[in-house]
């Protein structure tokens, strides 16, 4: 097994499993199980046998990865402490009390929002779902097209036409004062800074959007 430039020489039953075998490579290296990349002729598969995928005796194993150390030593300390302090920070206020999202919240209820109707879950109505706001305080309706497998998010100066399955999550807080109403995030990139926040969504739609975008279901 070579991994890291090391080579270690390993004997070990033909008859175990690709996991067996990453078992042995984590007590060698350190290694996680989860965190290998073990080739012989192509990634090796977890649920055979090493005799099913015809290793010999004298085969060479490459592992790739890194240990967990080795992953946090990449983040500087500095960006570490900032990152934690940050995490802190967010899980003391609640979102409806942050600065960005205080913005749109002061400007207080749209005049034309849905009406809500609180402990009850509804399926997603027919219509767009209007009358609320962007982060930059614009009105903005969501419109779900179920048949194209899409989300459409419109403003007044646009449409945005996402396919669900671009969207990578979605969370929801209910906003304090107004707990028939909640806020809402589409994640459409790898970071937070890809949120594309809604306020003022009636709370009877938020487990019906959630599972929408996220495919928990599907619509007859």
């Amino acid at each position: 097994v070579i991994w890291n430039k090391n080579k270690y020489d390993v004997k070990f039953c033909l008859d175990s499993t690709g996991a067996e075998l990453k078992q042995k490579i984590h007590s060698l290296t350190g290694l996680p199980p989860a965190m290998q990349k073990v080739m012989f002729k192509g990634l090796l598969p977890e649920e055979k046998t090493l005799r099913e995928i015809k290793v010999t005796n004298g085969a060479k194993i490459m592992v790739v990865g890194s240990t967990i150390n080795d992953v946090l030593a990449v983040n500087t300390p500095k960006e570490a402490a900032q990152q934690e302090v940050k995490a802190e920070e967010n899980k003391k206020e609640p979102l409806c009390r942050q600065k960005q999202h205080r913005k749109v919240l002061d400007k207080g209820k749209p005049d034309d929002v849905m009406p809500s109707v609180k402990g009850v879950q509804e399926r997603l109505p027919t219509v767009p779902l209007s009358g609320m706001y962007n982060k930059s305080g614009g009105k903005v309706r969501l419109t779900f097209k179920l048949e194209q497998d899409q989300l459409w998010i419109g403003t007044k100066e646009r449409t945005e036409k996402l396919p669900m399955g671009s969207i990578k999550n979605v969370v929801s807080e209910p906003i304090e004062g107004h707990e028939d109403y909640h806020m809402m995030a589409f994640q459409l990139g790898p970071t937070e800074a890809s949120y594309y926040w809604v306020y003022w969504v009636p709370t009877q739609y938020v487990d019906a959007i959630k599972d929408t975008v996220l495919g928990k279901w599907q619509y007859f």
